[in-house]
């Protein structure tokens, strides 16, 4: 069958454009031209036999699409986990099916928990053996079953008349009510079938949710009578940062984030809170609005009566996922919250400020966690080096964990963290794809050797394609969380935590990526200028020993409703 070139497609310049693409085309090439349209410029992806015909199609778009090939199918979801965290935009990747699926998974479910647009483009074996148990090459049982309790949306495209329209479809499910990740899969036989193609229809904005002005006007109500009121800002809060901003001003209501939320009010603010600070408060306050959060781990601080809760989510289902609040709002945070903003303004006297207070507040905390020191120590150096537009990526770590707690956040998705999945060896790969979608400013990935490890065969990928991402790596040798908890917990009866480690200057080097090696946090704070100012893969070492606990500022005991 002849070459045929993919057809000269523009990004669209209004809400909607469908562009004629040509009578005859493939599957593969139908869907590229749909991702084209809809402003895909990346594909991160691993190659592989049941997507060859998508690869060719990928190779025939040019310079309009480019295509970061990781060394594992984890490494490529990951990259595209990252690129969509970063950015707050839809990113896409691609692997085969059966362990190749299963092997991206994780990242594929952390996209859903995160509430992060990611769009999974998955092979599949042959269209007619499709369920039959064959045993064809990567055959799994009920792929399509499997990959629907990963994503909001799924589909399998059939051919190419469909396949416009399914990925406009997928694309669009990742922008209605709560965000989040699709997938679609394709049979071998199937990418390469050519066949006459109509229009590739262009995107088109989500319609707006209507919002409840009479729940707003309650909200408001309920607000503007609150005399010690907290918000809550979650993953759903990215995009609001401004009207929450306002609101803490307006109510001198202090926010708290913990993974998620963080940055969504500037850190240097006092009223920027993270956990301890956040339980001392919960105590005593009057009304809680919780924006695009699950409340986690807030209601195991207990909830009662005394607590009037307003909350604000995309997803219908979640304000009363475990206790029914005074008011819901449903919808985008950033609209809602204006109304709220308009309303209050017309109900909410001029309150007293709170600024001093919370200064005295944020100090006795730091007092507090000066039982974290040595973690402490290194995010401290890290902020101070780290622009403040800059990108950090943590990892379930002891210095992660502490960085949740302590670590300045400036701006909104700056601030990469798991959510609820929380999976250990996310880091390196999640900070790679947001290195590469934001080339403008540095991003740093911090690790433990445990987690770092996971997808460490990553760097070849970060000299391959010369990102420059700058990763940190703390090694004692240990599952440092496992080990304690083995230690305090059952007797001191070690098992399964111990580490065998590579040099890892050296592990760098033998990549083409610059080894850097830190003994403590000034020389740290040295090595992080140097591998911002060069602009190239690296990564560092800094040998730690055992941490103190950070656990007691985590997992605080319930304050209310006793």
């Amino acid at each position: 069958m002849p070459e045929r070139a993919l057809p000269k497609l523009k990004t669209p310049k209004t809400a909607r454009s469908d562009t004629k693409a040509a009578a005859d085309m493939s599957t593969a090439e139908a869907t590229v031209a749909t991702l084209l349209v809809h402003g895909f410029k990346t594909i991160y992806a691993l190659p592989g036999v049941h997507n060859d015909h998508l690869f060719d199609a990928f190779q025939r778009a040019g310079n309009a699409l480019q295509v970061v090939h990781a060394r594992h199918e984890q490494g490529a979801a990951y990259m595209a986990l990252g690129a969509s965290l970063a950015t707050g935009k839809p990113q896409a990747y691609s692997v085969v099916p059966g362990p190749g699926l299963l092997n991206s998974g994780a990242a594929l479910l952390t996209a859903y928990g995160m509430n992060a647009p990611v769009l999974a483009l998955i092979g599949q074996i042959p269209n007619d053996a499709i369920g039959r148990g064959m045993g064809h090459l990567h055959e799994i049982r009920d792929q399509a079953g499997i990959i629907s309790r990963l994503v909001d949306h799924s589909s399998r495209i059939n051919g190419p008349a469909e396949a416009p329209a399914k990925v406009a479809k997928a694309i669009a499910s990742m922008h209605q009510g709560r965000p989040g990740p699709a997938a679609l899969e394709c049979a071998i036989d199937i990418w390469g079938k050519r066949g006459k193609v109509g229009t590739i229809p262009g995107p088109v904005p989500p319609p707006a949710p209507r919002i409840d002005d009479d729940a707003v006007r309650a909200a408001a109500k309920l607000l503007g009578k609150a005399k010690r009121i907290l918000i809550v800002a979650g993953g759903g809060a990215q995009d609001a940062s401004a009207e929450i901003t306002q609101l803490s001003d307006m109510l001198q209501a202090p926010v708290l984030a913990y993974r998620r939320g963080r940055g969504v009010l500037d850190g240097r603010s006092p009223f920027s809170i993270t956990l301890p600070l956040g339980h001392e408060l919960w105590k005593d306050a009057d009304a809680v609005l919780a924006i695009g959060t699950k409340l986690n781990p807030m209601t195991a601080w207990g909830v009662d009566n005394k607590l009037a809760v307003v909350r604000v989510d995309a997803d219908p289902q979640e304000p009363a996922r475990y206790r029914k609040p005074k008011v819901a709002l449903v919808g985008d945070a950033a609209p809602i919250l204006r109304k709220l903003i308009d309303a209050l303004g017309k109900t909410n006297a001029k309150r007293a400020s709170r600024h001093d207070e919370m200064l005295e507040r944020q100090a006795k905390v730091r007092q507090r966690l000066n039982k974290l020191a040595p973690q402490l120590a290194f995010p401290d150096v890290i902020r101070a080096e780290l622009p403040d537009d800059g990108i950090l990526v943590d990892e379930v770590t002891q210095i992660g964990f502490a960085a949740r707690l302590a670590f300045p956040v400036y701006k909104p998705r700056t601030f990469l963290s798991p959510g609820f999945q929380d999976n250990l060896g996310w880091g390196y790969a999640t900070a790679l794809g947001a290195q590469h979608a934001r080339p403008d400013v540095p991003v740093l990935s911090i690790n433990g050797d445990g987690g770092f490890m996971y997808t460490a065969n990553e760097m070849a990928t970060a000299v391959r394609h010369n990102i420059p991402l700058v990763a940190i790596v703390f090694a004692d040798g240990h599952f440092g969380n496992v080990k304690r908890i083995q230690e305090e917990q059952f007797a001191g009866r070690l098992i399964a935590s111990d580490l065998a480690n590579p040099d890892f200057v050296k592990f760098a080097e033998s990549f083409g990526a610059a080894g850097r090696r830190a003994r403590n946090p000034d020389e740290l704070g040295a090595a992080l200028r140097q591998a911002f100012a060069a602009r190239e893969p690296t990564l560092i070492e800094v040998p730690v020993g055992a941490m103190p606990s950070p656990w007691e500022f985590i997992h605080m005991p319930r304050v209310r409703g006793l």
